[in-house]
């Protein structure tokens, strides 16, 4: 035999190494009550309705847990739970969940943000507004692929504002669509949005991304 097969036997019969053990460490499952407040944490910062299956994901945690657990949030903003009933709900939007303002708080807070809020709007905030204006109805996607800028917290003004409100929930996609309010026809002093300047002469390029209005 030669030294070659020897080196090839030795080789055949070296044990595998054995695979390292992790030691990242495992989560407890969420008890009902930890997924109940970890659910409403990340509902209070969206801006998008969240399905329950991106919900369950984002948490680790089973979709079915997750339906129950919205369920008894559902039922504790309405004060089925022997709480008092809160001045927001969670409603189910296009295929996701969202907090929105209770309806019969609306003008209660339309009034809040139009006496107590009158700053000028930023540069940012008048031209998502014109896009808006122009292309309505439409996505936040669609809008900041226009400016090329994360305008999430611009539209946010323009609804606190009541300049826009939530036109439509696409089925599909589930993105919400935006469109503008008499509100902010009074303030241009225009009747409707027929009235609107046209546009086209202002754009270099003519109108790519803008309907002829």
């Amino acid at each position: 035999m030669t030294d070659e097969d020897l080196a090839a036997g030795v080789t055949a019969t070296e044990p595998a190494p054995e695979a390292e053990e992790s030691t990242a460490p495992v989560r407890a499952p969420r008890t009902p009550d930890e997924l109940d407040r970890a659910i409403e944490a990340i509902l209070m910062v969206v801006d998008e309705p969240q399905g329950v299956v991106a919900l369950a994901t984002a948490l680790d945690s089973p979709v079915a847990a997750v339906r129950e657990s919205i369920a008894r949030l559902v039922a504790d903003y309405a004060g089925e739970a022997g709480g008092p009933v809160r001045g927001f709900e969670l409603r189910e939007v296009g295929g996701g969940w969202r907090v929105y303002v209770r309806a019969e708080h609306d003008q209660v807070v339309k009034d809040f943000v139009l006496t107590q809020n009158p700053t000028r709007l930023s540069q940012a905030a008048l031209e998502t507004l014109a896009v808006i204006a122009y292309r309505q109805p439409i996505s936040r996607g669609a809008i900041a692929a226009i400016r090329a800028v994360n305008v999430d917290s611009v539209v946010r003004t323009l609804l606190g504002r009541g300049l826009i409100t939530e036109s439509h929930t696409d089925v599909e996609t589930g993105a919400i669509h935006y469109a503008t309010t008499e509100l902010l026809l009074q303030h241009l002093g225009i009747n409707s949005l027929d009235e609107l300047p046209l546009i086209s002469p202002l754009l270099p390029d003519g109108t790519e991304g803008f309907e002829e209005r």
